[in-house]
């Protein structure tokens, strides 16, 4: 963010019962901070007393998208920060005034990270996507006791819901795991109708399911993610946003290894599952992964991995151009040669 542009930095530190407001304004580094009892309507009261431009800026927390939709038309930008990268406030005494204070001092010297917010219709799409992701979790769990209760009652664990058991108190307990596991599934059909109703109204979803390996929720999964492609600056940042390559540590001309990225787990999981179906199937991403193993000499682990970070740069050239994806035609041999030298 580019520094001494606004005429006023404000940042708050925001709880449920009080929150703390540090000011400073573009001509002095002095600073005012109060401490005073949560209340969204007199902190808009406040922001809108300041004459000048204002920049606001929140730490990324629960309330954090409440905050930047109840406070956006207030300021001219706001600014959900990471907190992970605010290492300053971990530094000394600390109080919801000294947090705020230096929060403001970050914010004017342009040393915040941004973490994207929206207050438009990919909002729903997000709370759709956390909603089915909690459910498929918790019916994962179930399944999972299912399986070990039958198997110490000696049985396979692959029973259907008509099994029997010998143990009242397991037999119990069985049936009460039927029970929510049939819940799960009619909540599981109830979300993939709700999917299926955004994918409608979604242009930018049904781009995405015209690619190889990527289903109607794997689509949905991307389009909550990302929300907005053009905040990539190029396919190699999509690509570490998407867990999907490692950054080298050099120091002194040295390496010293490489780590990972704080990634989407969500769309790794995605791309990753996403080019196993592809490569199962005869399409463009199938032939990229023959010509990895036979031409480039890959082992498999590797060529599938390759296959994700180009399935995952597919996905986001398709969101970007706003477009379906077209596979090119392919009749034989050199045919696919081409087309592998083109992805």
């Amino acid at each position: 963010m580019e520094t001494n542009i606004y005429d006023h930095y404000v940042a708050v530190d925001w709880s449920i019962k009080n929150m703390a407001i540090a000011r400073m304004t573009k001509k002095s580094n002095a600073m005012k901070v109060v401490d005073v009892p949560s209340d969204i309507a007199e902190l808009k009261v406040y922001l809108k007393a300041l004459k000048g431009t204002i920049v606001l800026t929140v730490e990324e927390t629960t309330t954090a998208q409440w905050l930047y939709t109840e406070l956006r038309d207030c300021v001219d930008r706001i600014l959900i920060c990471d907190p992970y990268r605010n290492r300053l406030l971990s530094e000394g005494p600390k109080t919801d005034k000294i947090d705020a204070a230096k929060l403001v001092q970050l914010l004017k010297a342009g040393l915040l990270k941004e973490v994207y917010h929206s207050a438009d219709q990919f909002l729903v799409l997000r709370r759709l996507v956390s909603g089915y992701e909690d459910l498929v979790r918790s019916g994962v769990r179930l399944k999972n006791q299912r399986y070990s209760l039958l198997r110490a009652c000696g049985k396979s664990g692959k029973e259907k819901e008509d099994a029997t058991v010998r143990d009242p108190s397991a037999a119990y307990v069985l049936t009460a795991l039927d029970r929510q596991i049939r819940s799960y599934e009619e909540e599981k059909k109830g979300y993939e109708k709700q999917f299926q109703k955004c994918a409608r109204a979604c242009p930018e979803i049904r781009h995405q399911t015209s690619l190889p390996g990527i289903g109607l929720i794997n689509a949905m999964k991307i389009v909550a993610q990302v929300v907005c492609p053009n905040r990539f600056p190029d396919k190699g940042h999509y690509v570490s946003y998407a867990g999907l390559i490692k950054l080298e540590k050099i120091s002194g001309g040295k390496s010293y290894g490489r780590k990972s990225p704080r990634y989407s787990r969500i769309l790794k999981s995605v791309y990753k599952t996403g080019a196993l179906a592809a490569i199962e199937g005869d399409n463009p991403i199938h032939d990229y992964y023959n010509y990895m193993i036979n031409e480039k000499g890959y082992p498999a682990h590797h060529a599938r991995h390759a296959v994700s970070r180009r399935l995952a740069i597919l996905s986001w050239g398709v969101f970007k151009s706003g477009k379906r994806y077209e596979a090119p035609r392919r009749k034989n041999v050199s045919d696919r040669e081409a087309v592998v030298s083109n992805l």
